[in-house]
Parts: C-alpha cells; structure tokens; sequence
C-alpha cells in the first residue's frame, strides 16, 4: 500500500551544487519540511557518483521518514528501488513512464515533466500521478531547460492535465503567486530554499503566498 500522499503546495527540489553537498541537502530538508515544504525531490544536475546518489537517498529517507513528506528520486529508478523512496521523476528523455511504473510497481508516485502542448497530449495518464510544467520562467539550475513558457502558456497547459500538477522553472516570492492562480496545484522552487541565508523564513514566505492564493481561488 502506498503509504505517503502527495501534495504539491510547496515542493522541493534539492540541488547538491546550491546547498552545499549530501549534509547540505539533509539539512535544508529537516529544515524546509519543518516550515512547510510538502513534498521532496533529489536531483543532481553535474558530478553525482552513484555512491553519492544512494548514500543521499538514504539520508533523506531518513529524515523524512517521520514525516507525512515523500521523497522522490529525479530518473535513478535503481536508486529509489535501493532505499525504498515513495516514487520516481522522470523527463522526457528519460526512461518511458510505462517503463517505469513496471520497475516500480503500482503503488509508488510517478512523476513526469511536460513543456508543451505536444508532450501532454501525450502522456499516458493512467501510468502518471503528476506532471511537472515548466520551466515556467528562465532557470540556471537546469542546463538542457527548455525554454521558458511564461504564465499565459503554463495556463493553457494546466487546462488540458488530467493529474495534478507542479509549476517549476525560475519561480520564486514575487511570482509564486501568479503562478498558482494559472491552474497549478503547486510550485516547485529550488534556488527560492536551496541555499538561502535564512530556510525556515524563506520557506514560510513561500508557503504563506501558496495559502493565501488557494484562498483567493477558492472565492
């Protein structure tokens, strides 16, 4: 049985380069989860030995086992298998979802990026928990990004999902906002947490905007 529930308020997606390493990424977690951070990503864009990616892995299960939190692995479907993750995020270059829910099996979250209209008439919706959209806007912590949507797009897109889905790609305080009112069940943010001076501030900034614009849509 599936044991953690996805929510896509306010997701994390760490960045060894930007939090300064595993206990980098281990702390800003305990951290960001404390002050609202609903659900975790591990993603390593440059150098990342294997050893790296499991002994990473495992120190976030870690962490987050307590919590109601669930960690996803970015593409290693060997490394969220090695240490039991709650599920998989894969691109789409990497690995097809159909494949990948075989590997993982029913009740692990599954997780795929989409950038345009093409890709997500395409997704085979009975394999996928989530779609991540984006990048929304200009990102430097993705190297092969596509190119940036804008809002109006990112809205068309959200009108055509038949999952829930996350908005990531260069989103932060000042856009956070507009971005939830597009239709997106959450943001993604990397650099808005990952090595910010003060985590628990500016994870709670983050969270108070996705509360008050669930509110302004509920009205």
């Amino acid at each position: 049985m599936r044991q953690k529930k996805l929510d896509l308020s306010l997701y994390l997606v760490l960045d060894p380069d930007l939090c300064g390493g595993i206990d980098g990424m281990v702390n800003t977690t305990r951290i960001a989860v404390a002050n609202g951070v609903t659900a975790v990503q591990l993603r390593a864009e440059h150098e990342f030995t294997r050893r790296d990616w499991y002994l990473a892995a495992l120190a976030l299960k870690q962490v987050l086992k307590d919590t109601t939190v669930p960690l996803l692995i970015n593409d290693q479907v060997d490394i969220a298998l090695a240490v039991e993750a709650d599920g998989v995020h894969v691109g789409q270059k990497d690995l097809p979802v159909d494949v990948v829910r075989k590997l993982i099996g029913a009740d692990k979250l599954l997780g795929l990026s989409i950038s345009n209209l093409q890709q997500i008439n395409q997704v085979n919706w009975q394999k996928v928990d989530y779609l991540g959209i984006g990048p929304v806007f200009p990102t430097m912590t993705k190297q092969d990004a596509a190119p940036p949507l804008g809002i109006t797009t990112l809205a068309e897109l959200n009108q055509c999902k038949q999952c829930p889905a996350v908005a990531i790609g260069g989103i932060n305080l000042q856009n956070a906002a507009e971005v939830m009112q597009s239709g997106s069940d959450g943001i993604a943010v990397i650099s808005a947490i990952c090595g910010q001076p003060n985590i628990p501030y500016a994870t709670r900034q983050l969270y108070h905007v996705i509360e008050q614009a669930k509110q302004g849509i509920k009205k």
